[in-house]
């Protein structure tokens, strides 16, 4: 399976201009599977939980730091927290994160995947409400916003079956204040959620486009073997990291269990008049790189991104070229979110995923504590 702004045109969105008429999904032929080693950086452990598998991470622009916590294994407590002097304090309030199941999930947080501050001083909580990755519980996913200077819930949005179906587990989102739009991924069922932040309506595109889904060819191996359930099979994760380039212009998006990264411009997803089609033709594959669960950018167009079968935080420069940052297999075991600071590093949350029973015949592999991380960029 998480502030950025800037007033003139990326340099990735000028190098990649040429690939916006080529035909569907043409890929660069670039094949950038080969990184470039950066002078290594120092990972800096800045919070730790040795109780709950935490996913998401976020800093507000005056540093306040946020983690949450899943509702996917039988042991779970809060959902949301602001971490205060190393402790988790349930976050915006107890009452939030006082869900038990047979709870109304509707003004409850229920299983949060992603947490996300945006530069307008506003916490973006994603609730995909799927205890254990099963069906939507209740019809409570939704998207919180929280006024940071309030703590208060400003606005909760909701989403009709014809966007987020039973089955469907939004993932992680990116805010666009100056358009008034917010995207997700849906990384049960692939596709992208829109929803229009003023308005409240949303839509979900690219359902049939290959973009979302994961390649069933591709081998995700994890620790030296392929990745698989406890009953056997090869779990396939679709869309999921998602990242906003820094102009707005551009969606980047890509399925966890493959290497390949797409992106589709947003005026395109901000017209709901757009027939599925289109979008589906206008959907950029810009070739192979990594497999990871987050992505980010900052305010200079690099794209951030965690390397999880090498234990690698890895930086994509508007050149496409990959510069390998940080590589450590005991603290990034599965580097999942990212959020950038104002005075500038990558926070890094490692939420152990492949060592959780679903993957390992039962049996819980995590090394405690649950760590977060920041590199200096």
């Amino acid at each position: 399976m998480k502030t950025y702004i800037i007033t003139h045109i990326s340099i990735l969105t000028v190098l990649l201009a040429a690939c916006v008429n080529q035909p569907k999904q043409q890929s660069t032929t670039k094949d950038t599977t080969q990184t470039i080693s950066a002078t290594p950086v120092v990972l800096e452990q800045v919070f730790a939980d040795s109780t709950y598998q935490l996913t998401g991470v976020a800093v507000s622009a005056d540093g306040r730091l946020f983690t949450n916590y899943p509702y996917w294994l039988d042991k779970h407590s809060y959902s949301v927290v602001e971490v205060k002097e190393g402790k988790p304090v349930p976050y915006p309030d107890a009452a939030w994160n006082s869900f038990k199941k047979g709870d109304d999930g509707a003004h409850k947080f229920v299983c949060v995947q992603a947490v996300v501050a945006d530069e307008k001083g506003y916490l973006w909580v994603v609730d995909a409400a799927g205890i254990g990755l099963g069906p939507v519980y209740q019809h409570s996913n939704k998207v919180v916003k929280i006024n940071l200077a309030t703590n208060k819930v400003e606005r909760i949005y909701h989403f009709p079956d014809s966007v987020t179906a039973s089955d469907s587990y939004i993932n992680d989102i990116r805010v666009d204040n100056a358009n008034g739009f917010a995207y997700m991924t849906s990384s049960s069922n692939g596709g992208i959620v829109v929803l229009n932040t003023n308005t409240g309506q949303s839509r979900f595109v690219l359902h049939n486009s290959p973009s979302v889904l994961s390649d069933t060819t591709y081998h995700f191996t994890m620790d030296g073997r392929e990745l698989t359930k406890t009953d056997g099979s090869i779990p396939k994760i679709n869309s999921d990291g998602i990242a906003l380039s820094p102009d707005k212009a551009w969606l980047y998006y890509k399925p966890l269990t493959d290497n390949r990264l797409y992106r589709i411009n947003t005026v395109l997803l901000r017209d709901f008049s757009i027939p599925a089609q289109k979008m589906n033709n206008s959907v950029e594959d810009l070739g192979k790189f990594i497999t990871t669960d987050g992505m980010e950018f900052d305010k200079n167009g690099n794209l951030y991104l965690g390397d999880l079968e090498r234990s690698s935080i890895v930086k994509i420069t508007p050149d496409l070229k990959m510069h390998t940052l940080a590589t450590d297999t005991v603290k990034l075991s599965w580097p999942d979110s990212y959020s950038i600071s104002a005075d500038g590093y990558l926070y890094i949350s490692a939420s152990q995923i492949a060592r959780m029973p679903w993957f390992n015949n039962n049996q819980h592999r995590t090394v405690y504590p649950y760590k977060i991380f920041k590199l200096k960029l």
